[in-house]
């Protein structure tokens, strides 16, 4: 930037801004805080009314624990061209712009950009867009105004690009079952129901009524013949008697 401008820095984190203090390391100060000798606190930002070229250097946040943020590198030129670049990291594939200006208007006049001190491009409007920065893009820019002069190098860092993870593998589905582990399972469930149905078939078999030839039961028929039998055994014995007393008496 400009020397003479004003600069408004301000520490933010993704659950709150409270709690952080701007710090610096310049060529005259090393871990100077916000309030001490440069700048205006406030909550957690710190407001530089005019900035001198000496306050080039490297600055950061800081919180009452101890953590502290990643640093930015400002440049504060004199001279009457600048290359404004991004003072954070740039992620793969995204687009970069780079503006070469000069203290007094117009400030898009013709610019030549140089990266690592060889010339890229001149272009006709003074800014020049690289598109899906890769990490080959990561150098040292500057730029060129004829009849103005050049602008200080600037430093342009390139991050990887975060790898997102795969999400789980949904669960598949249980295989079918085979047709041999079928026939087994059916097999296996007639050995244990078989035992089962064959003795309730012979125990309805032996329990089961049987006629006979009169018409009765056969167990009331078992239990009345002996006695038809015995009546005609005592008859033919009787007869015997008879017959053997009359055979004395003569």
């Amino acid at each position: 930037m400009f020397e003479g401008v004003s600069v408004s820095l301000r520490c933010e984190d993704s659950n709150s801004s409270a709690g952080w203090t701007l710090r610096r390391n310049t060529t005259k100060q090393q871990k100077t805080q916000c309030g001490a000798g440069w700048g205006k606190p406030k909550d957690s930002s710190c407001d530089i009314s005019y900035i001198f070229g000496w306050e080039s250097g490297v600055y950061w946040c800081e919180s009452r624990e101890g953590a502290t943020s990643s640093s930015i590198n400002i440049s504060v030129s004199g001279g009457p061209v600048i290359l404004q670049s991004p003072v954070l990291p740039v992620m793969e594939g995204h687009d970069v712009t780079l503006h070469c200006k000069t203290k007094t208007t117009p400030s898009n006049l013709p610019a030549a950009f140089y990266k690592d001190g060889s010339l890229i491009r001149t272009e006709p409007a003074g800014h020049m867009t690289i598109h899906h920065v890769s990490r080959s893009d990561e150098g040292l820019y500057r730029c060129n105004i004829r009849g103005h002069g050049e602008s200080p190098p600037s430093w342009i860092s390139v991050t990887e690009k975060p790898t997102t993870s795969a999400p789980p593998p949904a669960s598949a589905p249980p295989p079918a079952a085979a047709p041999l582990q079928l026939v087994f399972s059916l097999l296996l469930h007639l050995v244990v129901f078989c035992p089962y149905i064959i003795s309730t078939v012979i125990m309805v078999s032996l329990y089961r009524p049987r006629p006979t030839g009169n018409g009765l039961p056969m167990s009331i028929s078992m239990a009345t013949a002996p006695s038809s039998q015995a009546e005609q055994r005592l008859a033919e014995d009787s007869d015997d008697i008879v017959g053997v007393t009359t055979e004395h008496h003569f």
